[in-house]
Formats: structure tokens, C-alpha cells, sequence
């Protein structure tokens, strides 16, 4: 097998960013630490990458983009706003849609990896399992490209981390509707991804802060597809009429929160007088609703930006932080009143 960067780097004792500032004769880099990694270069004849090269001659100034399902408004919109980014920053992008399969996520990872890029953006948290056995792909592809993150984190060299911190922002947003003195809340998810676990516990905790200890009677998990919205508003009727009593729903997306609007005019209630209802991803849905959506805006737009400027400067051979939370933001319209 032949030795990659990540190996130099380990053999070295010195990061990626170093070795590949040796390797593009960037400077700021000690003597004694140039000639060690020089050393290794030349005991195992080690050829460099495009990626190990940077921003020199030799990179072909294209990054793939891995998404899961391009029709998912979020997952859409981080793919136009990452290639809008690379574009203006002279880069350009090769696009995959993987679907949620694992065996097909890892014949994706590798048909980009052949294509020689200088970096490769993993777009969604499906991408990142919870064993580390499940993500020993992306270990493996990180040995050779920079790997980035959108909106999921993975503690691994070479492999970088752009997200939003869903936990808190969802903590948040069921205490603002708790301190609003609506108790019986009803969650809904519809993904148990990095993100939608974070989502969860988010709520969970603000539960439980709250003193709610029937935690699995509110928190459900909807088993479908959200298209059309009036399936998720006949599996809300659905718990309504199971005798589960509730005034105020909040959900990890926006088209679930949409499915909850749509229950509430069937059962001829008020939102929100009636039914409060916040939704998650602050996406074009929000406005499409009537009356329009409070949700959770997740700062895909900066997310997005910061992505690319840290491969960038990564590329360039530049330390950069691993891992880059923001915080996410409770944008209040007409369906709470609080």
C-alpha cells in the first residue's frame, strides 16, 4: 500500500498542515522539523498528491460533494450555497447523491477519490454513524484528502467539522415554549442521524428540566416520508386519538411542523391560541405556511461559508481549528405567540 501524507505526518510527529507546508515550500516551518519530514519523504519515496501539493500548480481546483438526497430542502440548498462558495474561490465542484445506503456511501466516497480532488464535503449528519467501526471509510479517505463536515462532527486527523450545536438550539426552543406555560409539548422526528440525535436529547433535557417524566408519550419518531405534508398531520391525528392530549408540537424539521398546521385546521384549532408550533431549519417552508412558521434557523448560510474558508486555508497547508459550533436562533413568527 503506498504511504500517504497522514502517514508522513504520523511518522513525523507532526500534523498534515505541516507536512503539506514542507511539501509546497510555504515556510514556517522550523529547520530541524523540515528536514525530518523531508527525511521520511525521501526513506519511502513518497510521491505528493494534488492534495499535498495545496494550492499549487498541480491541484485540479475541484472539490467533491457528497449529499444524501438532493431533494431534500435543507440538504438542496447547502449544495447550491457550498457551490456558489467554491466557485467564487475558483473551484469547482463534482456532485454525488448517495442515497442513505452505507455500501452505496462508500462506493460514492471512493468514485470521487479516483477523480484526484483536492478535497472532498460530506453534506448532512447521515454520513456520520454512531460506532467507529461504520466510519472507518471516511478515516480511510481523510488518509488521503482533506475531509469536511456540514452539520456533523468526527474526531479523526484530516477530517474537519462546520455545525450547528442542534442540541442547545432545540434545548431552547422547548424552554421558550415551556416558559410560555405550555407543558404538554409533542416532538416530532423523523431522523435518529448525528443531527437528529442531537435534536432529540436537545428536547429531552428541556423536558426533563422541566420536570416531564412521560418523555416517550410526546417524543415520536415518524416513520415516513414528508411529502405530501397531509401524511404527517394523519399520524399526529393518529396520537391525538390514542388519547395523548397536547397544546403546543415541535418538530426537527420544518415540513413535520407544517404537518402539525395542517392537524390543527382539521380539528378546527387555533394556531397558535390552540396549538403552538415550532419547526427546525428556518427553510423557504416557513413562509409558505399559513400562518407563517416559527422554526429554529440551524445558520445553513454560514455554516456553508465557514466550510469553504477552512478548506481553503487547509488546502493552503494552514493550521485550522477541527471543529467550528455555532449557535442556532429561535425565529419567531405566527404560529407562537410568545
Amino acid at each position: 500500500m503506498a504511504i500517504t501524507i497522514y502517514d508522513i505526518s504520523q511518522k513525523a510527529g507532526v500534523s498534515i498542515a505541516t507536512v503539506s507546508r514542507v511539501i509546497n515550500g510555504s515556510g514556517n516551518v522550523k529547520a530541524s522539523t523540515q528536514q525530518k519530514v523531508m527525511d521520511i519523504i525521501k526513506q519511502y519515496d513518497y510521491t505528493p498528491n494534488a492534495y499535498a501539493r495545496g494550492m499549487g500548480l498541480n491541484s485540479i481546483r475541484t472539490v467533491g460533494i457528497l449529499c444524501a438526497d438532493c431533494s431534500d430542502l435543507y440538504l438542496a440548498k447547502a449544495v447550491y450555497l457550498l457551490e456558489q462558495d467554491l466557485q467564487a474561490n475558483g473551484y469547482e465542484a463534482l456532485l454525488c447523491c448517495t442515497g442513505y445506503n452505507p455500501d452505496a456511501r462508500k462506493n460514492y466516497l471512493n468514485l470521487i477519490l479516483s477523480k484526484k480532488v483536492d478535497s472532498i464535503i460530506l453534506v448532512g449528519s447521515n454520513f456520520i454513524a454512531p460506532t467507529e467501526v461504520e466510519n472507518t471509510y471516511i478515516a480511510e479517505a481523510a488518509e488521503q484528502v482533506p475531509i469536511m463536515l456540514l452539520n456533523a462532527a468526527y474526531d479523526h486527523p484530516n477530517v474537519y467539522s462546520t455545525l450547528c450545536d442542534d442540541h442547545a438550539a432545540m434545548y431552547e426552543a422547548a424552554t421558550a415554549m415551556l416558559d410560555a406555560g405550555i407543558r404538554r409539548i409533542l416532538y416530532l422526528y423523523n431522523s435518529n442521524s448525528y443531527s437528529g440525535t442531537r435534536k432529540r436529547r436537545g428536547i429531552e433535557d428541556a423536558f426533563k428540566k422541566a420536570g416531564i417524566t412521560d418523555i416517550k408519550t410526546y417524543v415520536r419518531f415518524y416513520n415516513g416520508k414528508t411529502d405530501p405534508l397531509n401524511a404527517v398531520a394523519d399520524f399526529i391525528e393518529q396520537i391525538a386519538d390514542s388519547g395523548v392530549i397536547f397544546d403546543g408540537v415541535i418538530a426537527s424539521e420544518d415540513a413535520l411542523a407544517i404537518g402539525a398546521v395542517k392537524y390543527a385546521r382539521r380539528r378546527g384549532l387555533n394556531v397558535p391560541q390552540d396549538l403552538s408550533v415550532i419547526g427546525c431549519n428556518n427553510s423557504i417552508l416557513t413562509d409558505c405556511c399559513t400562518p407563517e412558521l416559527t422554526s429554529v434557523d440551524n445558520r445553513l448560510e454560514t455554516l456553508s461559508h465557514q466550510l469553504v474558508q477552512t478548506l481553503l486555508h487547509v488546502i493552503n497547508g494552514e493550521e485550522m481549528p477541527k471543529k467550528a459550533i455555532f449557535s442556532g436562533k429561535l425565529m419567531k413568527r405566527s404560529t407562537t405567540n410568545f
